[in-house]
């Protein structure tokens, strides 16, 4: 049967069609133990990154974790997508992970979803080495074999990876929603900045709102 084509973004996801998708939410760049910050004192961290792990721990994870629970009541597929290389010395990273400076080498404890994200058994994660999940990954097959069709896009950072899995997932098809308080990135200008670039492209909405969409389309079934 035909689908409909939706002339509108800002429609209600279907649960049964829909996945969440975490981005980059890993040890390597989201403790201040990980692997980006190797080399920093402390008082470096804190100038450099002090906005990014406060608004972490004020806002991204407790989001997050609200939206995390929602989807597993309903029974929507969680997935998460982590920096990590499919060789130890990274050879096979995007030209411009290597120019950065990521190396995330394959099964290491940097590539691990943070423990207040922590995957359950049978839920998908997928390694990548570029900024966009959809350019280094099979995710696009893996999404359409589950038949999905609304994705959800939450982590870090909002404006690279982010905003690019958000820009590939709608030109290839899907309908994204982001909640915007569910993303993080170094700086408050940043991250307005990103989400008002990107508006175009997506639904908008606060996990709040979400949430609550997520519960009533549930109870409704």
């Amino acid at each position: 049967m035909r689908i409909p084509t939706p002339t509108s973004r800002e429609i209600a996801i279907e649960p049964d069609a829909t996945a969440i998708l975490y981005v980059d939410v890993q040890n390597f760049n989201c403790r201040r133990d990980g692997g980006e910050y190797v080399g920093l004192d402390d008082e470096t961290i804190e100038s450099r990154y002090g906005y990014f792990f406060s608004e972490m721990t004020s806002r991204g994870i407790p989001n997050m974790q609200r939206l995390q629970k929602a989807c597993r009541d309903a029974r929507i597929e969680v997935m998460y997508t982590v920096v990590e290389n499919l060789t130890q010395d990274g050879r096979d990273r995007s030209l411009d992970y290597k120019i950065t400076g990521f190396n995330v080498p394959k099964g290491s404890a940097d590539a691990k979803v943070i423990a207040e994200l922590s995957p359950a058994e049978d839920e998908i994660i997928i390694p990548k080495t570029s900024s966009s999940v959809f350019m280094s990954t099979n995710i696009d097959y893996v999404l359409r074999n589950l038949g999905v069709r609304y994705l959800i896009i939450v982590g870090v950072l909002t404006d690279p990876c982010v905003d690019s899995s958000i820009r590939d997932a709608c030109d290839l098809g899907y309908l994204v929603t982001v909640p915007t308080d569910a993303c993080v990135t170094q700086s408050e200008e940043r991250h307005v900045t990103s989400l008002r670039n990107n508006r175009g492209y997506c639904r908008q909405v606060t996990t709040d709102v979400l949430v609550t969409e997520i519960q009533q389309l549930v109870t409704r079934v």
